[in-house]
């Protein structure tokens, strides 16, 4: 059986579903795509292929077994693309969450069927019809939970507003020993640049205490505030809207000390590394094309 068990983004990860490419579905079309980064690389034509995908998944999962972690894959689904495994579902404390995702998505919770039967009934939560939260959004702590959301009129003009308000409250009921802390993300259908698809493409906590931010991911400036009164101003490592568009924050914690992160990000590598991290450095720059990057292809399901 497995027991959910996520406390934090940090410590050392035990089990995690890792994202597939297999058979998914090759390049959208315009109306199809619903994030602004794939259309931009629909447009240039310059989409990732099946073969790239799978090659780079497979690097990521060979540095997770490096570590002993049990990789779990999903179960294929034909002409559809389960790369993001991360927005599926998500895991707070010993519950495991199932999203309520856009229709474009609805089909991905199929290939992690077999997963949910190894699970204890109890520990697995159908969100309500009115709240809508993707993993993407939640960052879990000991004492807090991040959500980043958007407010009524934005969720219902942006196709990539994900989660809305009412996930704000809903946590905070069901998790009373945690503060729950509503993020709004700023959101742009059309320019990548400007728009923040998840909280954890602008928001990481590292193991060693240290936060990765962009501040042009958040819509309300007090926010910084709030996060540098968390963590300590010394603490908090700024990227740019540039870094932003390239997946900076979505990096990807083995434990509190040992990170995954892309081979072309050596600005925050070479950072990371004079503050104690040690980076693991793969190439996932084609699976970036698609708006994630290694937290979005992952499930964590237990960390120690």
């Amino acid at each position: 059986m497995i027991k959910p068990n996520i406390k934090n983004e940090f410590s050392l990860i035990k089990r995690v579903v890792l994202g597939i490419a297999d058979n998914f579905g090759g390049c959208p079309t315009i109306e199809e795509a619903y994030d602004p980064k794939s259309k931009q690389h629909i447009l240039k034509n310059t989409f990732p292929i099946e073969s790239q995908l799978i090659h780079e998944l497979s690097l990521f999962e060979q540095v997770l077994k490096k570590y002993h972690v049990e990789v779990i894959r999903p179960e294929n689904i034909f002409n559809c693309n389960q790369v993001f495994a991360r927005d599926v579902g998500f895991v707070i404390d010993d519950k495991l969450f199932l999203s309520n995702m856009i229709n474009k998505r609805s089909l991905e919770i199929q290939g992690f069927e077999f997963v949910l039967k190894q699970i204890n009934s109890q520990s697995i939560y159908n969100l309500p019809d009115d709240i809508f939260v993707e993993g993407g959004d939640v960052i879990v702590s000991e004492k807090y939970l991040f959500i980043g959301f958007s407010k009524s009129e934005d969720f219902k003009n942006y196709e990539v507003a994900r989660t809305n308000v009412n996930a704000i409250n809903f946590f905070q009921k069901l998790f009373p020993t945690k503060k729950v802390i509503g993020f709004e993300l700023n959101k742009s259908d059309t320019n990548p640049y400007k728009n923040c698809l998840h909280l954890d493409c602008c928001f990481q906590p590292l193991g060693l205490g240290h936060v990765l931010v962009c501040p042009d991911g958040f819509k309300n400036p007090n926010d910084l505030h709030i996060i540098s009164d968390i963590f300590g101003k010394e603490n908090v490592v700024f990227i740019s809207d540039v870094e932003m568009y390239n997946m900076f924050s979505n990096i990807f914690s083995i434990s509190k000390s040992d990170i995954v992160s892309d081979v072309y990000f050596t600005r925050l590598n070479d950072l990371l590394k004079s503050k104690g991290y040690n980076v693991e450095c793969i190439s996932f720059s084609e699976t970036s094309k698609m708006g994630g990057l290694f937290r979005c292809a992952t499930l964590p399901l237990e960390r120690l």
